[in-house]
This record gives C-alpha cells, sequence and structure tokens, in this order.
C-alpha cells in the first residue's frame, strides 16, 4: 500500500498531478485544493490512496492526513466512487465538509459536481454518525467559522496556497470578528498580494 509521497511536481492538470518519487513519474488524483498547493518544479508531499481495481490501479494524493480520511470515509457510501469522492473534496475545506457530512447539510453536498439531491441524500444517511470529531475541527483542532472556510475555499480557488490563505484568512477574523466572507476575501487579497 502506498500511503504517502515525496517528490518533485512535473505537470499538474485539472484532476491530476505527477510526481517524480525516485526516477518514477507517479500519476496522482488530487482535490482542487491539493493541486492548488503544487508548483511544477518545486517539491511536494502526499498523502495517497492506491485503490486496486481488476483492471486498473489509481493513486490519489491529499495535502493533508484529514482529505485522506474524509476520502477513506467517502468511499464507504455505496454509489460513491473515487471522482465523487474528490469532487466532494473540492468543493468545500475538510472541516467544512465533514460538518455537512455530520448534518447532512444537504445544501452543501449538492454543490459539488455531480452530486444530485439522491445521492447527497444517500451519503447524509449512511455517514450519519460515523464522521469523527476531529474531522470537524474539534478535539484539539481550531474551530472556524464558516465564513472563514469560505473565504479560504474561494482564495484556494484563485490559485493562492493552502496553507498561505489559512495563516492569512486566520489572521485577519482574528482581527476582524464581525467580517462576512467577502470582506475577509478583500482584507485577504489585499495581504496577499
Amino acid at each position: 500500500m502506498i500511503r504517502y509521497l515525496k517528490g518533485t511536481v512535473l505537470k499538474r492538470g485539472l484532476n491530476t498531478a505527477v510526481l517524480l518519487v525516485s526516477g518514477v513519474g507517479l500519476e496522482v488524483g488530487c482535490p482542487a485544493s491539493t493541486l492548488a498547493g503544487l508548483t511544477e518544479g518545486q517539491e511536494a508531499t502526499l498523502y495517497t490512496k492506491l485503490i486496486v481495481r481488476e483492471d486498473d490501479l489509481s493513486l490519489f494524493g491529499f495535502a493533508d492526513e484529514r482529505s485522506l480520511e474524509l476520502f477513506e470515509l467517502l468511499l464507504l457510501v455505496s454509489g460513491v466512487g473515487p471522482r465523487v469522492a474528490l469532487n466532494l473534496l473540492s468543493s468545500q475545506t475538510p472541516a467544512l465538509l465533514a460538518r455537512a457530512l455530520a448534518e447532512g447539510d444537504l445544501r452543501l453536498l449538492t454543490a459539488a459536481q455531480g452530486i444530485g439531491k439522491k445521492l447527497a441524500e444517500r451519503i447524509a444517511l449512511e455517514l450519519r454518525g460515523k464522521v469523527p470529531a476531529h474531522l470537524m475541527g474539534e478535539g484539539g483542532h481550531l474551530v472556524r467559522s464558516s465564513q472563514t472556510e469560505e473565504a479560504e475555499l474561494a482564495l484556494i480557488t484563485l490559485g493562492f496556497r493552502e496553507s498561505q490563505v489559512r495563516s492569512i484568512v486566520a489572521e485577519i477574523a482574528q482581527k476582524n470578528p464581525e467580517a462576512g466572507t467577502q470582506e475577509l476575501i478583500k482584507l485577504a487579497l489585499k495581504a496577499l498580494r
């Protein structure tokens, strides 16, 4: 089982990246937030899941263990394959997606590409009570507001690095506790440029 990769990013595509690891180029399927943090020619580390089918070997990579754990949790739902799970992880931050799964928030689940109401209902039903608290930002992790997470997701989607975005948005949110999503994005854009 391949659980971790460290190598140079050779190529970054729409849904995949190719990492050069010990002279071997490995294609890895990734959610949008992970791809946003990868730069061609620079070293990267990914937490991975290898999925073996009778006619296919597919490797999926994530920037952090929380995203990997959510991916594996989503694969437990009947009708959810790797591509659907990646779409869900691309649509929200890990903590926001975990809360949406735990609370059965169909609005957030159907925001992902390819997720209709019936599939969202099945996911919510099958994962009810199965989402660990640490995935939602509890248990020692900072719980961020939905405005903060939405601002982070918007900035990551624009191509800024996830680690940089999170620290800047957290700092701005701490100084401006009443700021809404739009104001957080505007202030963060000023700080990031």
